[in-house]
């Protein structure tokens, strides 16, 4: 799929802040303000620019260099031109060296970026955070919020650590629920903080809306620890849910599967079943080798197919005790068969990819892939096509 950046073209002043680009129909209709609506013209758009200026676009996005209204900013002759679409909302370096798409309309995968910062240090994280003052995101990411189209089903917010930003935090998702009541929010977060009530508190009126994905990496501390780098890191979490659990939040358990938590995964179904019947969904993840996941191979790699009998044994438990599993992040051809009906396509469609050989496989469009990131040091042994009456 498409990366969320490109390289471009600036003519003129175009906005350091976030635009709406819309091609010409919907932005002569649009009722936002158009100082916030790039239009993006066709090829050769026989388009009076400077009528479009005196509209008062924040600019407009063409192929080629335009004939263009000193009024008008224009971005043009991108790197990869597919990379921006009518409906995305994206933001612009002056001198159009970066592109980002902070919202794409046509994906299933958008979420917002809220802080590089973190109290935990996992083994494999894929975004290691940074001890940096990125409060600023919030601002920023409340006007992406106002862009983004009210159909939108549901949105991530990740980083980081979320929580870490407490009050911001909830000030960010009650303006999204505002913005976008229909919308579902997803919130990643290691859940230590909700230790505290108090925290909790600050979400009161976001049940329905929000689900909190909470990590819990085996079901004793030592390896849960360890995983995080953080002494009492397992209790805490485990406090926390429980926490947003008594206060009527959904609640999302995740096990990302690696060398450190392989051993464990039938002990944690058998204790998720036990001491967190109450969670809406246990997710089983398999690893993205990206980050301090890349550093710590070492640690890490285990071929999947060393764990997928565990794993299927795991979720069956988990299913025949009424706790909603599914698996993520592996592909179908590593899993036993009959732990298909719990694999989900969860891979962003931005980082997925599929292998030369999957070319031959008859259950590719139902397969959720491989990570882009995944080299030949992270390939399993087991990947083969599937090809049905085998």
């Amino acid at each position: 799929m498409l990366a969320l950046h490109t390289h471009a073209k600036v003519r003129g002043s175009f906005p350091a802040y976030p635009v709406k680009v819309l091609d010409l129909p919907e932005a002569l209709t649009t009722n936002l303000a158009r100082n916030r609506v790039a239009a993006k013209l066709p090829a050769d758009c026989p388009v009076d620019l400077g009528a479009l200026a005196s509209l008062g676009f924040a600019g407009v996005i063409t192929g080629t260099a335009p004939r263009i209204s000193p009024l008008l900013p224009a971005l043009h002759s991108a790197g990869d031109p597919r990379v921006v679409d009518g409906g995305d909302v994206i933001q612009v370096r002056p001198d159009g060296s970066q592109v980002m798409v902070l919202f794409r309309r046509r994906s299933t995968s958008n979420s917002l970026f809220i802080t590089e910062r973190c109290n935990s240090l996992c083994l494999m994280c894929s975004q290691p955070p940074r001890p940096v003052d990125d409060g600023w995101r919030i601002d920023e990411l409340k006007q992406v919020v106002d862009l983004i189209d009210p159909s939108l089903s549901t949105i991530g917010v990740t980083g980081g650590e979320p929580t870490l930003l407490r009050e911001r935090l909830a000030e960010l998702l009650a303006h999204v629920r505002g913005v976008l009541p229909d919308t579902q929010i997803h919130v990643l977060t290691n859940g230590r903080l909700f230790a505290d009530p108090a925290l909790v508190e600050l979400f009161e009126g976001l049940q329905g809306w929000v689900t909190w994905g909470v990590p819990v990496y085996a079901d004793v501390p030592s390896i849960h620890d360890h995983v995080v780098q953080a002494r009492g890191a397992f209790f805490e979490t485990l406090e926390g849910i429980y926490n947003l659990g008594a206060a009527r939040h959904a609640i999302e358990v995740r096990y990302v599967l690696h060398k450190q938590t392989a051993p464990r995964i039938r002990a944690f179904a058998e204790f998720a079943s036990r001491n967190l019947p109450f969670v809406s969904h246990v997710a089983f993840m398999g690893l993205e080798p990206m980050g301090f996941a890349k550093m710590n191979r070492g640690l890490l790699w285990i071929d999947p197919v060393d764990y997928a009998k565990d794993l299927g044994a795991a979720v069956e438990w988990l299913d025949r005790n009424g706790v909603a599993t599914s698996i993520f992040n592996l592909p179908l051809c590593i899993l036993p068969r009959n732990s298909w009906r719990f694999a989900r396509k969860s891979i962003s469609d931005w980082k997925r990819t599929y292998e030369p050989i999957c070319a031959g496989c008859d259950v590719m469009d139902q397969c959720g892939g491989f990570f882009r990131s995944t080299g030949p040091d992270w390939q399993s042994r087991a990947v083969s096509p599937v090809v049905r009456g085998h």
